[in-house]
């Protein structure tokens, strides 16, 4: 009687674990979409009709005539063709058509399994509150895209670091709940487990720092490492004022900040490597797997800075990043163990 609900437990962990690596490939479409710059190319949000791509070469004219009302045709990419139109919004439609794939893929067994009897309970409340963050995922986006068709060439790098936050979030419940799922049980925390928990706040900061880095195209200068423009840290760090504005809008602070938290990632990263060196063979092997994900992460970083940004080898950092995240929260669920049972009464 106890086998049946385990196993369903892991169809449901299963499925959440095939939306958590769709989730994930949305996350690096979406960085391919900023780096070709292509999130603005169109301008309206039709969350069903839009599904449809332009289909006759009126509607492509149509839709490349609104693009040219918006600031960012105007002031960059004047003189641009219908072909070269077509490229960027080919990326813009792929990173939408994903969006309304995950929300279909998680909705439609999500009410299958609560019919079956399969997700009741907190559970069931726990999943509706993740599908409730992926509707506001949508709006969000469009909230992003926005702010750059009225007054600016590109989007907010606020909202697109919200954007950015809010897919990580969902993404990190979603794969929280399927470890529960996989490994249910009352559990205890070990003493690695709040490092370890501590250490997945870091990473998802480091990630949001990013955020403002790809917001501004701070990586495309002080293309150097360690140093920025001959400094440790670059002039004018401060210049913006009040001195918080440096955090999120100047470029230079934005790029230093980044790189201090990289930096701080992998050494923490590191230090949980070395402390996770006794522990029990699974948290062992993740603790190690964390380490090497943050110093492969590092190098993919600081070649993307040195090369200036290439598209393939910034789409790399970001799923390097969000693999780093990965590992560090099945670390964080792993160092908890199982409550043992009370001994038996004689």
């Amino acid at each position: 009687m106890k086998a049946a609900p385990h196993n369903a437990n892991r169809t449901v962990a299963y499925w959440l674990i095939f939306c958590c690596a769709m989730i994930f490939a949305m996350v690096v479409i979406g960085g391919v979409t900023r780096l070709t710059e292509s999130g603005l190319s169109i301008t309206e949000w039709k969350p069903v009709t839009g599904a449809i791509p332009p289909l006759s070469e009126g509607a492509w004219q149509d839709a490349f005539a609104k693009y040219q009302q918006i600031p960012e045709y105007r002031h960059r990419n004047m003189g641009m063709t219908l072909p070269e139109f077509k490229n960027i919004f080919w990326w813009e439609f792929v990173h939408r058509l994903w969006g309304r794939l995950i929300g279909l893929v998680y909705a439609v067994p999500l009410v299958w399994f609560v019919l079956r009897g399969q997700v009741r309970g907190p559970l069931a409340w726990k999943l509706a509150g993740i599908f409730l963050l992926g509707g506001l995922q949508g709006v969000l986006g469009w909230y992003m895209v926005q702010s750059g068709l009225v007054d600016r060439v590109d989007v907010s790098p606020y909202r697109l670091t919200a954007h950015l936050g809010l897919a990580l979030l969902i993404y990190a419940a979603s794969l929280w709940t399927a470890l529960d799922l996989l490994r249910p049980g009352r559990k205890e925390a070990t003493p690695l487990a709040r490092p370890a928990l501590a250490f997945c706040g870091l990473a998802f900061v480091t990630m949001l720092s990013g955020g403002f880095v790809a917001g501004l195209d701070a990586g495309m200068i002080y293309n150097t490492f360690p140093l920025m423009d001959g400094r440790l840290v670059p002039a004018g760090y401060l210049d913006e004022t009040p001195w918080w504005v440096n955090l999120f809008e100047n470029v230079a602070a934005v790029q230093f900040n980044h790189r201090l938290l990289a930096m701080t990632t992998l050494a923490c990263a590191i230090a949980l490597a070395f402390a996770g060196r006794r522990a029990a063979p699974r948290v062992r092997g993740l603790a190690a797997a964390t380490g090497g994900m943050a110093a492969l992460q590092a190098a993919l970083g600081i070649a993307t800075l040195l090369l200036v940004v290439p598209i393939p080898l910034a789409a790399a950092h970001q799923a390097g990043a969000v693999l780093l995240l990965t590992l560090a929260l099945m670390l964080a669920h792993a160092a908890h163990k199982k409550s043992m049972p009370p001994p038996a009464a004689a």
